[in-house]
């Protein structure tokens, strides 16, 4: 199996590092895991890419490159230039540093990374660690994902059946903020919505007088509801949510042909 991996938490992320152990175990003996990932860290980017203006990249090591781009920017340089156009077997993004459950979703770079994967008609996972106090302090945060993520990626890969429509599906896992003993097992469960969480700014002033805003977040343990990747996590669950990047808001068409 040839996988290509990437993130965007930056190519010297120790969560890579957990990702390409993982790659090389699902990839197998025989296989090949690439790595393609941003020179520099691309947290919050979403699906952006470089669309007016060029990426460098740059040969890091056997089958390692960095690119000065977003992770999708990477998947598409991993398939149409280090990889010559050839699809690899599967793409994994992550480890993200920090949850990607919930609203957090919309604006990740892991997400972006899977997403042009399977535009690009490739199966794709995103995988990210939950931090708190269960695992913040930890001499391995990652413990959980690391410990658990070869057995989910295994379980999802076996579990996939045909996809024929037109925006194929991936998959967004995250892993509880807890030891890998801690964890309790896993729940497919939907994207939530922590009540009342936005992203927001706050405004400082520099030494030199000019003013410059600072995005902040929110409360990563506010509740999302009942069967939501957040609240699986947050009660020790590894959450895996299928997704596609179909924004259509189905549920509100038949309503809306009134104005036709």
């Amino acid at each position: 199996m040839r996988i290509l991996i990437t993130n965007d938490d930056g190519i010297n992320a120790p969560g890579l590092e957990v990702l390409h152990r993982i790659a090389t175990d699902i990839a197998g003996p025989d296989g090949e895991v690439w790595t393609v990932a941003p020179a520099f860290e691309q947290s919050g980017v979403g699906h952006c890419i470089s669309y007016t203006h060029p990426t460098m990249i740059a040969k890091m090591g056997e089958r390692r490159f960095a690119a000065e781009g977003s992770p999708a920017d990477c998947v598409l340089a991993g398939i149409h230039d280090v990889l010559d156009g050839e699809l690899p077997d599967l793409v994994l993004s992550g480890v993200n540093r920090g949850n990607n459950s919930a609203e957090n979703t919309v604006y990740s770079g892991t997400i972006g990374g899977a997403m042009e994967a399977a535009l690009q008609g490739v199966p794709a996972i995103a995988l990210s660690q939950y931090f708190g106090p269960g695992n913040a302090e930890l001499e391995n945060p990652f413990e959980a994902s690391a410990t658990h993520g070869v057995e989910v990626v295994r379980k999802i890969l076996a579990a996939q059946t045909p996809d024929t429509q037109d925006y194929r599906l991936f998959y967004n896992v995250n892993f509880p903020p807890v030891a890998a003993d801690q964890v309790k097992g896993i729940k497919v469960a939907i994207q939530g919505r922590r009540k009342g969480v936005n992203f927001a700014v706050k405004a400082e002033t520099s030494p030199s007088f000019r003013r410059f805003l600072w995005v902040t977040g929110g409360d990563q343990r506010a509740k999302a509801g009942e069967g939501s990747d957040s609240e699986a996590n947050l009660n020790g669950y590894i959450s895996v949510t299928p997704m596609r990047a179909d924004l259509t808001a189905y549920d509100a068409l038949e309503a809306l042909k009134v104005i036709e």
